[in-house]
Parts: structure tokens; C-alpha cells; sequence
């Protein structure tokens, strides 16, 4: 995802009625340090959820051909620090389909690593809590969405 200038985004508020800056300045004071970018998905992604998934996964590819994948202590640290990011991410989308989404996309990318991180205990046991965490995640959605995340899971 390509944050926007401070510029570009007091453009933007400019056109905004007073009620809906008061609601993004309120929500806004949650968060401390990615303000800005918290800004820029509310202004410019939020109304096509899709297109934002989809930045960020772009956004996950790149840190995922990124890892050191000499050594699996790298590599956990790399693939930790990318967890870090999709919860970011999901948090500024308050869907749970962004969050499921980017879960899934995170254990498919996982899965494709080289070399594999079953053969690692630590990265093993982390790829399982984040299945866990995906099937809790699912079970809240509606009832069509949860058959296709589940048979997205099962490929896993």
C-alpha cells in the first residue's frame, strides 16, 4: 500500500462535510504511530476493500522475497515481522473478511517457502496458531463466506 503525502491528504480532507472529519479525527486518535497511513486507507481505500487486499498482498510479496532464508533463525524473524505488518494492516480494515483474507494469503506463502518451515519447530507451531486463529476468525462470518475460507483452509 502506498501511503500519500500529508499534501495529498489535506486535498482530500478539504472536500470532506464536518461530520465525517470529526468520525476519521476520532478514530484516528487510537492510533500512535501509522497515523498517516491509517489516514490514507480511510480516505483512498476504504471504499473499495478489494483493491486494498490486493495492494497489500503485493505489499507481502515483496517483504516475503525479502526473507534470509539461510538460516532459520532469519527467516523467523523476517516472517514474524511480516505477522506484525498483516495485523496492521487488518486493523486499519475493521472487516474480518480483510483480516481472514490476508491470514489465509500469509499461510499460503508460508507453505511455498524454501526451505520448508515444517522442518522447523518454531516456525512449525507458528504456521499452526495461525490456522487456529484463521478457523476462530471464520467461524464469526456469515454462513457462504465461512464455506469459502473453509474450503480455501482445507487446501492448506
Amino acid at each position: 500500500m502506498k501511503i500519500e503525502s500529508i499534501v495529498t491528504i489535506k486535498k482530500e480532507l478539504q472536500h470532506l462535510p464536518k461530520e465525517d472529519l470529526l468520525a476519521l479525527c476520532l478514530r484516528l486518535g487510537k492510533f500512535k504511530k501509522e497515523n498517516k497511513a491509517l489516514l490514507t486507507y480511510l480516505l483512498f481505500n476504504a471504499h473499495n476493500e478489494d483493491a486494498y487486499v490486493e495492494s497489500v498482498k503485493e505489499t507481502l510479496d515483496e517483504l516475503f522475497e525479502g526473507i534470509n532464508t539461510d538460516s532459520y533463525f532469519y527467516m523467523k524473524k523476517t516472517i514474524r515481522k511480516i505477522l506484525r505488518q498483516i495485523r496492521v494492516y487488518s486493523r486499519y480494515s475493521n472487516k474480518k473478511t480483510t483480516e481472514v483474507e490476508l491470514l489465509l494469503y500469509f499461510c499460503e506463502r508460508l507453505n511455498t517457502l524454501k526451505p520448508s518451515i515444517h522442518r522447523n519447530k518454531t516456525l512449525s507451531n507458528l504456521y499452526e496458531r495461525q490456522i487456529l486463529s484463521i478457523k476462530k476468525k471464520i467461524s464469526v462470518l456469515h454462513e457462504d463466506l465461512q464455506y469459502d475460507y473453509n474450503l480455501q483452509l482445507e487446501t492448506l
